[in-house]
């Protein structure tokens, strides 16, 4: 790279991934491209020409990559972001029209997103989504879905559905709310209405909003910081955040006990503390 383009408007770099064969230049031609950073697995949706609009390809791509990173001892954390213009414009109108034609309600590929992008808001390990250009309806959802949102302050960012007769079907309906409030969420849902990422900076769904050309930059180091703390126990965190969402209290706070117990073992906590307790200079007496 010559540090004078984003990487979201570049190829990745072929570097060799730890569990996949390097990239070679055919593989821009597929509709992921994925790049290990050392801990963080770089993926990148690879659509430009139609603003990485979600095709079934890429859907499963995306859900190949979800098992391939959880299964992948080196990868701590997983960035998305989108090649080209924009991060997502939504699912592909070219794919519902081909499905509708040949007899096939669309909802059935929805399905199959919907399910995508709940493996990845389940997923114990962290996902931070990199939003410019465009972040809407279906890039939206795949966006909520993740644990750590960063965009730069010209993306623009909206369900949209409405706008062409639709209605949510990758969990926006549900996701929104918890992410931006109930008012906003309305508003964007029943209207449709793009608005610019500093639009959400008091609802403390995105991280940081930056200048486009800070953008990389800011996102390697919120994942740095990820997976500088990447351990059984952040991934423990992670599992009970998600399965406490939307829970009774009374239940979440019994699911909150069991983790912390069965973390106390897996993360072997008591010698953490002892290391913690054990004075400076004890510690230099027994080196």
């Amino acid at each position: 790279m010559t540090g004078t383009e984003p990487l979201l408007n570049q190829p990745l770099r072929t570097e060799p991934l730890l569990t996949e064969p390097p990239l070679h230049e055919p593989a821009l031609t597929e509709p992921l491209l994925v790049e290990q950073r050392g801990p963080v697995r770089w993926l990148l949706l690879n659509r430009p020409e139609r603003r990485n609009a979600l095709d079934i390809a890429l859907v499963e791509a995306l859900d190949k990559q979800i098992t391939s990173a959880e299964a992948d001892p080196g990868t701590a954390v997983v960035a998305v972001a989108g090649r080209g213009p924009s991060f997502c414009a939504g699912g592909d109108f070219h794919q519902f029209l081909q499905l509708h034609d040949a007899g096939h309600n669309p909802v059935d590929f929805l399905t199959d997103v919907s399910a995508c992008f709940s493996r990845i808001a389940a997923s114990p390990k962290p996902w931070v989504a990199v939003l410019h250009g465009h972040a809407v309806a279906g890039g939206l959802e795949l966006a909520l879905a993740c644990d750590v949102v960063v965009a730069a302050d010209s993306t623009l960012i909206g369900d949209g559905h409405l706008g062409r007769r639709l209605v949510p079907a990758g969990g926006s309906s549900v996701r929104l709310p918890d992410a931006v409030g109930r008012g906003l969420s309305r508003w964007l849902l029943l209207t449709g209405e793009l608005l610019p990422a500093p639009a959400f900076a008091d609802t403390g769904w995105i991280h940081a909003i930056v200048p486009e050309a800070d953008l990389e930059a800011t996102a390697t180091r919120v994942c740095r910081q990820l997976a500088d703390r990447s351990s059984p126990a952040q991934q423990h965190l992670k599992t009970l955040l998600h399965r406490i969402d939307s829970m009774p209290p009374e239940q979440a706070l019994r699911e909150e006990l069991a983790t912390f117990a069965d973390n106390w073992s897996a993360s072997s906590v008591a010698d953490a503390l002892r290391d913690f307790l054990t004075p400076p200079t004890t510690k230099a007496d027994n080196t």
